[in-house]
């Protein structure tokens, strides 16, 4: 089902069959449109399924990844490349190691970079070297987050380092499981990068994210709850299962 609120087309999934179809979907149609696209790519359970639909619709030649340049939106620090629950083992395993990008032109931050500020100044350059962001690919932390852009008191714009909330170190303990072994601090892609994409594809699935999804769709535009500020986008889709959505259905149907 399909609901235009404002600027933000919703798209609400029935199941998860459906979902990662949508969600690969829009991803393929983005590249097919601009084959040498530069895509930002996140990660975290949500987009996995998508990333597996997608990788099929690569080796089925639907979609052809010789052209495009990835920007993932963050990672861990410190951690190194060869840590399981690294961003860059999650998206080797995940995506790039199913399609044929061209690995010269996959960038990920560096979790073991000796001058992180160095590393995060870097990340910003190549990313505007490239011309910046066609297409975003975003999930949504319980607590608001967007990367790793955590509540505060300002939206932070530029690559820059953050000390993870506790409540995303809880979120991804099950990752790691145990809790201890999540580091504090990662390297994310700011807000204004983020907003400065041509066009985003935001992801949610499950009731925990019912809430956040409902404030950051429909609530105040706040540093608090990061992902307000897609609000003020111009070319977002939101792709919800049902329980994502629960709570932002009453709105939608008062909008038809």
């Amino acid at each position: 089902m399909i609901y235009h609120a404002g600027n933000i087309v919703i798209n609400i999934a029935p199941d998860m069959a459906a979902f990662n179809k949508d969600g690969a979907r829009s991803i393929m149609d983005q590249i097919n449109k601009k084959p040498d696209s530069v895509v930002g790519f996140a990660t975290g359970g949500t987009p996995v399924g998508v990333y597996k639909e997608l990788a099929e619709l690569n080796k089925s030649g639907r979609v052809d990844f010789r052209s495009v340049t990835s920007f993932n939106l963050d990672e861990y620090y410190p951690i190194k490349r060869d840590n399981p629950q690294s961003y860059y083992r999650f998206m080797a395993e995940n995506l790039f190691d199913h399609v044929n990008i061209q690995p010269h032109k996959v960038n990920i931050p560096n979790g073991e970079a000796a001058d992180v500020e160095e590393e995060c100044a870097s990340y910003e350059r190549k990313i505007k070297a490239a011309g910046y962001l066609d297409f975003q690919v975003l999930g949504i932390g319980s607590n608001g987050h967007i990367g790793f852009n955590e509540p505060g008191g300002k939206f932070q714009g530029a690559t820059h380092l953050v000390t993870l909330k506790e409540s995303t170190v809880k979120d991804n303990a099950r990752f790691f499981g145990d809790p201890s072994d999540v580091p504090r601090n990662a390297i994310t892609m700011g807000i204004k990068t983020i907003m400065s994409a041509k066009k985003i594809l935001l992801l949610a699935t499950g009731s925990v994210k019912a809430k956040v999804i409902k404030e950051a769709l429909f609530g105040d535009i706040t540093p608090e709850v990061p992902a307000s500020v897609l609000q003020l986008h111009t070319n977002l889709i939101a792709l919800l299962d049902t329980e994502a959505a629960a709570e932002i259905m009453p709105i939608l149907e008062g909008l038809s």
